[in-house]
């Protein structure tokens, strides 16, 4: 079921939508995060961007580093320097230093109203947060245009739930 749903979700990503509002929306939740390590990413194929909203943030920035299968993401600060990684990714060089992010943009293929995210089925992100979670309090939020929005996701107990979700149309916070 959740192929499906994400072939979907995926397939309605590519419409896209307001950028600008999306950035927006993103950038007035971050405020509240000055100074903290902000993880983001760095967009391929029609994933939202967030990029200029990192741009403005007021702390350290890194990026996720896919280091191997069912393993969960390492953090590399980001300096501008940027190395070509597996499924179309892009992250800092390996001499970039480890750092663990406070607060992390996550993408998604989809996402519903309770706070679940439909990835991309590998589950990098939900064994990292619960990594992550388990030494510390630390946000996620889920960045997706409007478009990307299921009725229902099917929560698997591995799954992580977000604590926000940033689209181009309003700003749902969980928790």
């Amino acid at each position: 079921m959740k192929a499906e749903l994400r072939r979907a979700a995926l397939a309605a990503r590519g419409a896209g939508g307001d950028a600008v509002a999306l950035t927006r929306n993103l950038i007035a939740v971050l405020a509240a995060h000055r100074g903290k390590v902000l993880s983001g990413y760095w967009p391929m194929r029609d994933e939202a961007d967030p990029r200029p909203a990192m741009k403005q943030h007021d702390g350290p920035v890194c990026l996720p580093v896919v280091t191997g299968p069912a393993r969960p993401l390492v953090f590399r600060l980001y300096d501008g320097r940027l190395d070509s990684g597996g499924f179309g990714t892009s992250h800092p060089p390996e001499d970039a230093p480890e750092i663990q992010p406070q607060v992390l943009i996550v993408p998604l293929a989809g996402f519903d109203r309770a706070g679940h995210r439909l990835g991309y089925g590998g589950g990098y992100y939900d064994r990292t947060l619960r990594a992550l979670r388990d030494q510390g309090p630390v946000t996620a939020i889920g960045f997706a245009y409007a478009v990307q929005e299921i009725r229902a996701i099917p929560a698997e107990p591995t799954d992580e739930p977000l604590d926000f979700i940033v689209t181009d149309h309003e700003i749902l916070r969980f928790g």
